[in-house]
C-alpha cells in the first residue's frame, strides 16, 4: 500500500447604480432559481475517485492530486463538487488525510501551513486568526453555517477544512472581513460499513484517542458516530485539561430525489489559560522568562459545554434544479477566568510584574434557518448556474465580566516579584512589597449585557458561461442586522438596525482546460456591535458598520493532473467610521489598506514525492484622521513561507519533512513591541504494518528553536513548544 498526503471608488458605490448598470442581468437572475454555496477551495490532495464525505485514511491513491474541489456542505452545486480552478478566489483546503499525515491537532496547526494568514493568541481560550491582516475570532463556519462562539475547535470529526481569503459576505454574511474558515464534517454514508480508530501520545504528556464508525443496514439509511477524548498537556507549568466530543450523524434516502442528514454534537472542554510572557526594554519577549507562567495555577481556567443540532434536507426537483433546507441550533455555556501580565518595566523594576485579570461567562443560543435553490438554465446560448437563498439567524447572548479586586490595592492590578512560580495561588499571594494580598472576583462588575440579534438575509448569484473559456460571476447579498442590548449594570437598553448590500463580481478566463486567469471584487461589513455583541452603548450606537472591499487577480494552473499552482495579488481596503472630533453628531470615515501577494504549489513532483508549499507577502499602513501614520498594522508579517514534503521510500515506508517561516511582526499598533521572526522545522515517518494498520511518528520543532508565534498584547507573548514527538497508531476494521 502506498501513502500520499494529498480601489476605494468601488467601496462607496451605491447599490442603485449597481442595479442600473446590471438591470438586464439581474432581471434574469431574479426570475431564476438558484443555488446554495458556490465557492471554491484551494488545493489539497485526495483520491480522485473518492466521493464527497468518503473516509479514505487507509486507501490513499498516490497518483492523484487531492483538495482540488471545494465541498462546503457537500451539496453546493449541480456540478458538485466545485473545481478550485473555476473559482475566482484565493483559498486553501486541507483534507482529513493531509491533516493526519502532518500530525495536526488544532486549527492553529493548519494556519501555520496556509499562506496569507497567521494566528493570534486568542487570550489563551479561543481560536483567533489574522486573515490578511484582519484579526477575527468569529469568522468560523461548520458545514457553511456560522460558528461564532469563542473556543478551541477540535478536528476529530472533519472531512476537510476550507480557508477562503478576502471578504466573503455574499454567502457567509457579516464578518468574513479578511477571510473565513469552514469546517466540513463527516457525514453518514449509505452503503458503507467501517470502523476507524486513532490513538496518539506525545513526549510532553498529551494523549488523544478517537473513533469513527459507520453502519449502513440497507440502501436507504446509514448511521455514523465520531468521538474523541484528549488529555491535554504541554511544556508550560500548570498546563492541563481535557476535551471530549461526540458527534452521531444519520443519513436517510427518503426517495431517489431526497436526502436527509441529521447530526448532534456534544462538546465539553476544560483547559488551563496561559497568556504568555512580557516584552522587555527592547520590545521583544524576555527570553529569561520563558519558563514562567504569569497567572494563577488554580484560577486560570476556561470551561465550555455545547450542544449542536444540525439538519439538512436536499431535494432534486429536476436534473437542472435542486433545493436545500437546513436548520442549526447551538446552545453554548462558557466560562473563562484568568490573571495575566498587564505591565512590566524592565529598565526600572526588572524583577517586578503587574498582574490584572477578569472572570467572564457567556451563554449563547443560536438558531439558524436557511433555504436555497440551485438551478441551471440557458438564455440565448449562454449557460447560467444560479444561486438564490434566504437565511434567518436568531441569537440570544448573555455576557458578564467581573474584574478582580486585590485587598492591598483596592484595584484590579497588583505587583508581584517575578519568580517561578509567582507567589499567587487561588487568588491569594504575596505582593512585591511582601504583603499578603487576596483577590475577590465578586465586587467589581465590569459589564453585564443581554443581547438579542436577528438577521435576515437574501442572496443571489449567477455564474455565467459566456463562452467555453470565459465565465462571469455576479451577485449580491442583502443583510438586515437588528440588535438590542440591555446593559444590566447601567439599566439601559440600546438598539440599532443596519441594512447592508454586499456585491460580488468575478471573471474567470481559461485559455486551456488546466489554466484559469481570474479577477474578483467583493465586499463585506462588520456591525459596531462587534463579533460578540457585547455592547452598542455610548458613541458606538451612532457608528455605521466597518466595510471591507477586496480586489484580487490571480492565476491557477494544474500541471499534468498531479501538480497545481495558484498565485494571486490582492488589495483589502477598510472603511471605518469614527465620531468626528469637532462635531460628535457627524462621522469621519477612516480608510486603510492591506496589499499582498500569495502563491501555492501542491501535488506530486514524481510518483514518490508529494509537495505542498505556500508563500505570502503582506504590506499595510495604519491611518487616522490625519492620514498615514507610518506605522504598520499589528500582527501583519511581511513574509510567510511554509513547505511540506512527503516521500514514499518503499510501499510500506514514507517520510515527511516540512518547515514554516514567519517574519517578525508587531504585537501592538504603536509598533513598540515585536515578535521576532522564526523558522520551525517539522518531520514525520509512516510505516504500514498491514492494509489496515499504520504506525506514525510526527516531530514538531525538530531543531528545538525558542520562538514566539503570536501574542494578544504587549506583555502577553506566547512561548511555543520545544522539540516534541508524537507517536500515533491509525487503524481500521
Amino acid at each position: 500500500m502506498n501513502w500520499a498526503c494529498k480601489s476605494q471608488d468601488l467601496t462607496n458605490m451605491k447599490f442603485d447604480l449597481y442595479l442600473e448598470l446590471n438591470y438586464g442581468l439581474l432581471t434574469h437572475l431574479l426570475r431564476a432559481v438558484g443555488l446554495s454555496l458556490m465557492l471554491g477551495g484551494p488545493l489539497t490532495f485526495t483520491q480522485a475517485s473518492q466521493s464527497p464525505g468518503q473516509d479514505s485514511i487507509m486507501e490513499l491513491d498516490p497518483y492523484s492530486v487531492v483538495g482540488r474541489f471545494l465541498y462546503t456542505d457537500q451539496v453546493n452545486a449541480l456540478k458538485s463538487p466545485t473545481p478550485v480552478i473555476d473559482v475566482p478566489q484565493s483559498l486553501s483546503i486541507f483534507t482529513a488525510d493531509q491533516m493526519t499525515l502532518q500530525g495536526f491537532v488544532s486549527i492553529g496547526d493548519i494556519v501555520d501551513y496556509t499562506p496569507g494568514i497567521n494566528t493570534s493568541q486568542g487570550e489563551g481560550h479561543r481560536d483567533a486568526i489574522v486573515f490578511r491582516g484582519v484579526r477575527s475570532t468569529a469568522d468560523f463556519f461548520i458545514d457553511g453555517v456560522r460558528d461564532d462562539v469563542q473556543y478551541y475547535r477540535s478536528l476529530y470529526n472533519l472531512e476537510q477544512v476550507e480557508i477562503l481569503r478576502g471578504p466573503n459576505a455574499l454567502f457567509f454574511g457579516r464578518g468574513g472581513t479578511g477571510g473565513v474558515l469552514n469546517r466540513v464534517t463527516k457525514k453518514a454514508m449509505i452503503g458503507e460499513n467501517f470502523t476507524g480508530y486513532q490513538a496518539s501520545i506525545d513526549s510532553l504528556g498529551e494523549f488523544h484517542v478517537q473513533i469513527d464508525s459507520n453502519v449502513s443496514g440497507d440502501d436507504h439509511a446509514a448511521f455514523r458516530i465520531n468521538a474523541h477524548y484528549d488529555s491535554l498537556d504541554n511544556h508550560r507549568d500548570f498546563y492541563e485539561g481535557d476535551r471530549f466530543g461526540v458527534n452521531p450523524t444519520a443519513k436517510f434516502e427518503l426517495s431517489q430525489a431526497t436526502l436527509l442528514d441529521v447530526s448532534y454534537e456534544y462538546i465539553n472542554h476544560e483547559r488551563f489559560i496561559d497568556r504568555g510572557i512580557p516584552t522587555g526594554a527592547d520590545g521583544r519577549p524576555v527570553e529569561a522568562f520563558r519558563d514562567i507562567v504569569f497567572g494563577d495555577p488554580e484560577l486560570n481556567v476556561t470551561e465550555l459545554e455545547a450542544h449542536l443540532l444540525r439538519a439538512k434536507l436536499d431535494h432534486r426537483f429536476a436534473d437542472n434544479l435542486k433545493g436545500r433546507l437546513s436548520a442549526y441550533y447551538g446552545d453554548f455555556d462558557k466560562l473563562y477566568q484568568n490573571f495575566y501580565a498587564s505591565g512590566y518595566n524592565q529598565a526600572t523594576t526588572p524583577n517586578v510584574v503587574t498582574l490584572d485579570g477578569y472572570i467572564d461567562t457567556t451563554q449563547r443560543q443560536n438558531l439558524i434557518l436557511s433555504a436555497d435553490l440551485i438551478g441551471e438554465f440557458e438564455t440565448g446560448g449562454v449557460s447560467h448556474t444560479v444561486v438564490t437563498g434566504v437565511e434567518f439567524i436568531d441569537t440570544v447572548n448573555n455576557n458578564d465580566r467581573f474584574n478582580p479586586v486585590f485587598d492591598q490595592t483596592q484595584d484590579d492590578n497588583e505587583r508581584f516579584i517575578i519568580e517561578r512560580p509567582l507567589n499567587l495561588r487561588g487568588g491569594v499571594g504575596v505582593n512585591a512589597d511582601g504583603l499578603t494580598t487576596t483577590n475577590d472576583y465578586t465586587i467589581d462588575l465590569n459589564d453585564d449585557t443581554e443581547a438579542d440579534v436577528s438577521v435576515f438575509s437574501f442572496y443571489i448569484q449567477d455564474e455565467i458561461a459566456i463562452t467555453d473559456a470565459l465565465d462571469v460571476v455576479v451577485g449580491a447579498r442583502f443583510d438586515s442586522f437588528d440588535i438590542e442590548v440591555f446593559n444590566v449594570k447601567d439599566n439601559e437598553t440600546r438598539d440599532r438596525k443596519d441594512e447592508e448590500i454586499s456585491p460580488r463580481l468575478g471573471l474567470v478566463y481559461k485559455p486551456a482546460e488546466n489554466i484559469s486567469i481570474y479577477g474578483s471584487y467583493s465586499e463585506s461589513f462588520l456591525p459596531r456591535s462587534g463579533e460578540q455583541f457585547a455592547s452598542i452603548n455610548g458613541n458606538n450606537n451612532q457608528l455605521d458598520p466597518n466595510t471591507f472591499t477586496n480586489l484580487e487577480v490571480g492565476v491557477k494552473w494544474d500541471f499534468y493532473d498531479r501538480l497545481s499552482l495558484t498565485t494571486s495579488i490582492f488589495e483589502i481596503e477598510q472603511s471605518s467610521p469614527q465620531v468626528a472630533d469637532n462635531d460628535p453628531s457627524t462621522l469621519d470615515v477612516i480608510d486603510s489598506e492591506t496589499t499582498g501577494f500569495e502563491v501555492q504549489l501542491q501535488g506530486r513532483v514524481t510518483d514518490e514525492w508529494f509537495i505542498s508549499a505556500g508563500y505570502s507577502y503582506l504590506d499595510g499602513e495604519q491611518v487616522n484622521r490625519s492620514g498615514a501614520t507610518g506605522l504598520r498594522p499589528r500582527e501583519l508579517p511581511e513574509h510567510m513561507f511554509s513547505l511540506w514534503n512527503n516521500y514514499q521510500v518503499t510501499d510500506q515506508f514514507a517520510i515527511g519533512l516540512g518547515l514554516t517561516y514567519q517574519d517578525e511582526t508587531f504585537i501592538n499598533n504603536g509598533n513598540t513591541a515585536v515578535l521576532p521572526s522564526y523558522t520551525r522545522v517539522d518531520a514525520a515517518a509512516y510505516y504500514d504494518l498491514s492494509e489496515k494498520l499504520r504506525l506514525q511518528l510526527n516531530i514538531e520543532n525538530l531543531t528545538d528553536e525558542l520562538y514566539f508565534p503570536n501574542a494578544h498584547s504587549t506583555h502577553q507573548a506566547t512561548v511555543a513548544a520545544p522539540l516534541n514527538a508524537r507517536f500515533t497508531i491509525i487503524g481500521r476494521f
